[in-house]
C-alpha cells in the first residue's frame, strides 16, 4: 500500500504526485502500522516549483531509507509523509494544519516558500502545533528575524546570499546593480537584502522589477532592466521565470552578469533557457558543492543515493534536504524512544555543534540559524556547475 514516489533522470512533476498520492492514500491504520516515527513533508511536486519540490523530496528519501534498512531509530521506522501544496499559500496552511491534527506525526520537514511558511507563523499553525520544522528550503529574513521557536533553519538566509553576491560583484567593479523579483515574500526579502548590502557599500539599486508569483509573465523586468544598461542583474526567482528572463533578456541583447539566488536547479535553467542564453549565469550555493565527494557527508550523498536512487543525478537541492534530513534524524535520536513533539524541539536545541560530516551547524534555545554558509558557483560551457 505504500508507494513511494519513482525517481528517474528526468523528475517530472506527474511522475511525483504518482508517487505523492500512493502515500495520501495510505489510511490512518496503515499509518502507525508497527514503531514508526512520521515526518510531515509538504512539498510543491506540482506547479512551477514541481522539479525542485521532486528534489527535495529525494533528498529527505534516500537518507531515511538508509536509516530505515539499519534498524531505524531507537528500533522504530522514519515514513515519510508527503503532501503536495502546489506552492500555493493556501494549500500549505490547510494541509499543514491536517498534518499536526495527527497526533503520529512527531515533526515537520522540508516545506517550500517564504511566504507559504510566513502564513504559517501569520495563522499560528506551527505554535499550535507544537511540532519542530526543520530545513525548510527558504533563506526568508521574515522566518529569522524575529526569533520563532519552531523553524530549524539548515541554509543561511537570503540576506547572507545577497551579502555575497554583492561583495564578489563590487569587487570586480560592477557597481550598477538590478533585481527582478518574485513579487512576494521570497522575492521581498532578497530584494531588501540587495538593497542592505548595497548601502553597505554607500551604493544604491538601478532599478529594481518584479514578476506575479506563479507565473512566468517577466517581459515587464525585461525591458525595465534592459533600459538600465546596468553591470550586472541579481535575480530573485525560481525556476521557470527565472529562465524566461534569461533567455529573453539575452535574446533582446541585454549583455549584464546575471546572477541567481539558491532556490534554482542549473539543469532546469538550462533546459529551459538554453545553454546559450545560461552560459555564466552565477547561483549563489548555500551547502558546499555536492559533486565531488571531497567531505564524508557528500561521498555519503552520493553513496546513498547510487544505492536508493540509481537513475537521479547528483543535485543542490537533493543535498541540501539530505543535510535536514540527517539533522532531523540525530533530533529523534537525541529525543529518545516514543519522542514527542515537545522533545524533539528540545533535542534541535541541544545541537549547538553538530558535525553531519566535514559541515557543522549549531541551534541553541535563542538561535534557530544553523548556518551561513555561502558560495556563488556558475554554469559552465558544458551546463554544469563550475566553482
Amino acid at each position: 500500500m505504500n508507494t513511494w514516489i519513482t525517481w528517474g533522470r528526468r523528475m517530472g512533476a506527474a511522475l511525483a504526485m504518482l508517487g505523492v498520492m500512493g502515500l495520501l492514500a495510505l489510511p490512518a491504520a496503515a499509518q502507525l502500522r508497527g514503531a514508526e516515527l512520521v515526518v510531515g513533508q509538504v512539498a510543491p511536486l506540482s506547479g512551477v516549483l514541481a522539479s525542485t519540490g521532486a528534489q527535495m523530496v529525494l533528498g529527505g528519501k534516500v537518507y531515511f531509507d538508509a536509516i530505515n534498512a539499519q534498524g531505524g531509530v531507537h528500533g522504530a521506522t522514519i515514513r515519510q509523509w508527503v503532501v503536495d501544496d502546489g506552492y500555493k499559500v493556501p494549500d500549505t496552511v490547510r494541509l499543514t494544519r491536517e498534518m499536526l491534527a495527527r497526533p503520529e506525526v512527531v515533526a515537520l520537514y522540508g516545506f517550500a516558500g517564504t511566504a507559504n511558511i510566513t502564513q504559517l507563523l501569520a495563522d499560528g499553525v506551527l505554535e499550535q502545533g507544537g511540532a519542530a520544522l526543520v530545513a525548510p528550503y527558504t533563506g526568508g529574513e521574515s522566518l529569522r528575524s524575529p526569533f520563532n521557536p519552531w523553524i530549524f533553519h539548515v541554509r543561511a538566509g537570503y540576506g547572507d546570499e545577497a551579502e555575497h553576491m554583492v561583495q564578489q560583484l563590487t569587487t570586480l567593479g560592477m557597481n550598477r546593480v538590478a533585481v527582478m523579483y518574485q513579487d512576494d515574500g521570497f522575492g521581498k526579502a532578497g530584494l531588501a537584502g540587495v538593497e542592505a548590502a548595497l548601502a553597505r557599500r554607500n551604493l544604491k539599486l538601478v532599478v529594481s522589477a518584479g514578476y506575479e508569483r506563479n507565473t512566468d509573465k517577466v517581459d515587464d523586468a525585461v525591458k525595465a532592466i534592459k533600459a538600465a544598461d546596468v553591470h550586472a542583474v541579481i535575480m530573485i526567482a525560481i525556476n521557470k521565470p527565472a529562465a524566461a528572463f534569461i533567455q529573453r533578456y539575452r535574446e533582446q541583447g541585454g549583455g549584464a552578469q546575471l546572477y541567481n539566488i539558491s532556490v534554482v536547479d542549473p539543469t532546469e535553467l538550462v533546459k529551459l533557457a538554453g545553454l546559450k542564453n545560461a552560459h555564466g549565469l552565477g547561483i549563489s550555493q548555500v551547502v558546499p558543492y555536492p559533486f565531488r565527494p571531497q567531505l564524508p557527508v557528500v561521498r555519503e550523498y552520493q553513496t546513498l543515493l547510487k544505492k536508493y536512487a540509481p537513475e537521479a543525478e547528483v543535485n543542490y537541492t537533493s543535498f541540501e534536504q539530505f543535510l535536514g534530513a540527517k539533522v532531523l534524524v540525530e533530533a529523534l535520536r537525541r529525543a529518545g524512544p516514543g519522542p514527542t513533539r515537545a522533545r524533539v524541539v528540545k533535542a534541535l536545541e541541544s545541537m549547538n555543534n553538530y558535525d553531519l560530516g566535514g559541515i557543522s551547524l549549531g541551534y541553541s534555545p535563542t538561535n534557530r540559524v544553523g548556518s551561513r554558509y555561502v558560495e556563488v558557483t556558475v554554469i559552465g560551457a558544458n551546463g554544469r556547475l563550475m566553482k
